[in-house]
């Protein structure tokens, strides 16, 4: 049996051993690791970059470490198709000769060749276009495989167009109007006071991947003549807006509009209704007056038959008589 001591001064001596063991393990086998533990900068993840259509993009994609990729591999491709949008491998790449490109990004897309030292193998895109939307990555075949996710949104936010449309009995009505959006807005009607106006159902049309939309709206007299069309793009984190400023003659006309055309209606039918009486007044009087001129010549006609024959008749009474007398003088005269 060994002494006390002893075990004591074995049993430090082989722990010392032990502690070597693992700690010259550890050292060797990170020493001796064949490939570096790369990341991303930033983490792995979705990122989303929004831009404006016809502005150009970069699509960031660069290790952490700082680790030259110049004698890389990194591939950068869109969407579930796998379009290839960029490929640089060891100096060869799609802007100096290496095929397969697609075609959608011809021309349009380029690294930064002086950042590959430092481990960046960010792209840029130039004149972006709607189509260009959609999800992006960065692909390192030979570094474990490693990828980064992002997501491009390449929006149109054209200003909207305000005017009024009509002047009714309820009020003003103002319309907004916004041309070829992407992606789908949201239009809203305010008073100068931020509160929401009630509105019509927007109408909404799509052609070519682009949105259509108008939104109505019918304002009344209030403390404010002054009013707002915003259109919010919630993808893009986009706002803009455009005012329109009514006149309070507008509505001050409105509330008369029912007096005012009921003026004008009932000139209208005075204009008509006036003339046609009078037409029917006139006709009506010429007609009893060729009715009473007949009825004179009628009675004008009775009354020389009548002297007419009277006068026949006188005649015929006073010839007999004549012829006595002519008789009578004839014998006194023999």
């Amino acid at each position: 049996m060994a002494p006390e001591g002893l075990s004591v001064n074995l049993d430090v001596e082989l722990l010392g051993v032990s502690l070597c063991v693992w700690v010259s393990s550890f050292l060797l086998s990170d020493c001796f690791e064949k490939e570096p533990r790369f990341r991303l900068s930033p983490p792995i993840g979705s990122e989303v970059i929004r831009v404006s259509e016809g502005s150009d993009v970069i699509l960031p994609c660069s290790l952490s470490t700082k680790e030259s990729v110049v004698e890389k591999l990194f591939v950068w491709r869109k969407d579930e198709q796998k379009k290839k949008v960029f490929m640089y491998d060891i100096g060869d790449h799609y802007n100096n000769g290496l095929p397969g490109q697609d075609d959608q990004f011809r021309g349009r897309v380029s690294h930064f060749p002086d950042q590959l030292k430092f481990g960046n193998a960010s792209i840029r895109i130039i004149s972006t276009k709607i189509t260009d939307s959609g999800d992006y990555t960065c692909h390192f075949p030979r570094i474990n495989g490693l990828t980064f996710n992002m997501k491009l949104i390449v929006g149109s936010v054209p200003k909207p167009c305000v005017t009024i449309l009509d002047v009714t009995d309820s009020g003003v009505q103002l319309k907004c109007e916004v041309q070829g959006a992407f992606p789908k807005p949201e239009l809203r009607w305010k008073d100068s006071d931020g509160n929401i106006l009630d509105a019509e159902e927007a109408e909404i049309s799509e052609r070519d991947g682009r949105y259509h939309i108008t939104l109505q709206t019918t304002v009344t007299s209030t403390t404010t003549t002054s009013f707002q069309c915003v259109v919010q793009q919630k993808d893009l984190n986009h706002e803009t807006a455009s005012t329109i400023t009514v006149s309070e003659k507008l509505f001050v006309d409105t509330c008369s509009k029912v007096t005012i055309e009921g003026f004008v209606t009932g000139m209208a039918v005075t204009a008509v209704v006036l003339p046609l009486t009078v037409f029917i007044w006139m006709r009506t009087r010429c007609v009893r007056g060729t009715q009473e001129t007949d009825g004179d010549d009628e009675t004008k006609e009775t009354i020389e038959t009548i002297e007419t024959k009277e006068t026949k008749e006188t005649k015929e009474t006073n010839e007999p008589l004549n012829s006595n007398n002519n008789s009578a003088e004839l014998t006194s005269t023999l």
